[in-house]
């Protein structure tokens, strides 16, 4: 199992506090059956920075701890990039990493509360430039949990949006994981990761999310949802089903 959004680096953000945290998230990770981890510290969200070089150094200093301990993990180099309007001219300084070794996709997260305005120009000069925005944890954001179909324009524009396990678990309220539900029925998210920050904070939850996933829609959404979770990781191009509008129900005596 792959999982391709993880604050498990020690001490350089809100996740793993130290190496012996980092460590414990570790081991938590090879229990749920996770074999793979992209390491995504937060990087321009207003508190923290962790530039592309500095990620490597601490992905290798924490590869060769688990090694040397003969764990069952291999670690990769990322970031949850948060978005900015200076995202184009870091890329161009080589400070961003992005999920695969060719530069193609790259993991971006919106204010909690807000979709900022400049989003769809940013997202246009992406795709111009072959790069493919992955929208983190839309069922998180406001916006898109009052109206879950705003993804579709960015869907539209070719860009893809990743789904935080412990939501559709129930771990943020019933609002949320309702949220997350209809968004994985309407292939409106077309991954699963956990945003793990700890083992006891913001744990993992990857093999109960999938399992909830494999009883709502059936082991072959769980598979397809797995494979772009490969995809990224290898730069490949994905195949997922066509998204499709969440239509609202209405209420009412007639």
């Amino acid at each position: 199992m792959i999982d391709l959004h993880c604050h498990i680096l020690p001490g350089i953000d809100d996740g793993a506090e130290d190496m012996e945290a980092s460590l414990a998230m570790v081991e938590k990770a090879i229990s749920q059956g996770i074999t793979h981890i992209l390491c995504t510290p937060h990087h321009n969200n207003g508190r923290y920075e962790n530039p592309k070089e500095s990620v490597i150094h601490s992905v290798s200093l924490l590869q060769a701890e688990i090694d040397r301990r003969n764990l069952d993990l291999t670690l990769l180099e990322g970031q949850e990039v948060r978005i900015t309007g200076d995202l184009m001219e870091e890329i161009q300084q080589e400070r961003i990493l992005f999920t695969d070794l060719d530069d193609t996709y790259i993991l971006i997260e919106f204010p909690t509360m807000d979709i900022p305005a400049y989003t769809e120009q940013l997202f246009f000069e992406l795709r111009a430039a072959g790069k493919i925005p992955v929208i983190v944890h839309p069922e998180r954001n406001a916006k898109f949990r009052e109206e879950p179909n705003l993804l579709i324009s960015f869907l539209e524009m070719g860009c893809l949006a990743q789904l935080t396990a412990p939501s559709i678990v129930g771990v943020f309220g019933k609002s949320i994981k309702k949220t997350a539900l209809e968004m994985v029925k309407h292939n409106l998210v077309q991954m699963v990761a956990s945003d793990a920050h700890g083992v006891k904070k913001r744990t993992f939850y990857m093999k109960e999310a999938y399992e909830i996933i494999r009883k709502e829609f059936g082991q072959e959404k769980v598979n397809l949802m797995k494979q772009v979770s490969k995809d990224l990781l290898n730069g490949d191009s994905i195949s997922y089903p066509n998204y499709q509008e969440i239509k609202k129900k209405k209420f009412g005596l007639f």
